[in-house]
């Protein structure tokens, strides 16, 4: 029986703590007997205040829905804190936490869901439904979260960005850094408009600390590289240049 989560108990404190070790849900949770029933069944008794150790690079967006909710309807403080990574789904399941803390060299993953489809065109229109109404829920954990606004959300996800403990900080996705000190950094208020707030004169966004705080976004980073190489190599072939990006690529 392959279960994705495990329990322990403090040694200190001889409180029971939630440990998530690798892909949710990559071997079972639906279908067979490892269910969402059994772990609600755990979690169930456990009472007062939880601590919840996340390194997961995802897995399975409704098996990380219907634990984020579990957790969010837990009797006491929940504290996630994040030691590896949590990435795609298990960063929804990072939103989880009353306070939600990262380890200096931790890291948080969001990206569009996915999924495989196979049909006629009226199915992958279905699927494509699906995926959208997926990313909106998503985005809901992520605004209730930081206050950031769902359309920088959405384009964050669509540019499957990877946020430093920072910059994660900085964004309010998270509360505060492990072993930081101090008492964690209130969230900033939001420094960019909605798309529909059209009317709305657009304040001067304020500039980042380069060297404290990064984000990593496959997409805009392709983008710029093709921007650079076209720059510096005008009137070379383009089959030329997408071999050199085809290099510099893998």
């Amino acid at each position: 029986m392959n279960k994705f989560w495990n329990w322990v108990r403090n040694e200190d404190t001889g409180a029971s703590e939630l440990i998530f070790n690798g892909p949710i849900s990559e071997d079972t949770w639906f279908g067979d007997e490892i269910t969402p029933a059994m772990f609600r069944n755990e979690l169930s008794k456990v009472s007062g205040d939880l601590t919840v150790w996340l390194n997961s690079p995802g897995g399975d967006v409704f098996a990380a829905s219907q634990i984020y909710t579990m957790l969010r309807n837990h009797k006491g403080k929940v504290t996630v804190k994040i030691d590896g990574i949590a990435a795609s789904a298990a960063s929804v399941v990072a939103m989880a936490g009353d306070e939600t803390l990262i380890a200096p060299t931790g890291m948080l993953m969001i990206h569009n869901p996915s999924t495989v489809a196979f049909g006629n065109k009226e199915a992958m229109q279905k699927a494509i439904e699906l995926l959208d109404e997926v990313k909106e829920s998503i985005i809901n954990a992520y605004e209730e979260k930081s206050g950031l606004s769902r359309s920088k959300i959405a384009r964050m996800m669509d540019e499957e960005t990877w946020l430093n403990a920072k910059k994660a900080q900085s964004l309010g996705l998270v509360d505060g850094i492990l072993f930081a000190g101090g008492q964690p950094q209130p969230k900033p208020e939001e420094d960019e408009q909605d798309e529909d707030d059209e009317n709305t004169p657009k304040q001067d966004e304020p500039k980042e600390d380069n060297l404290t705080a990064m984000s990593y976004s496959r997409a805009a980073t392709m983008q710029s590289l093709m921007q650079k190489v076209s720059a510096e190599r005008r009137g070379t072939p383009v089959d030329q240049l997408m071999s050199r990006l085809n290099l510099l690529k893998y």
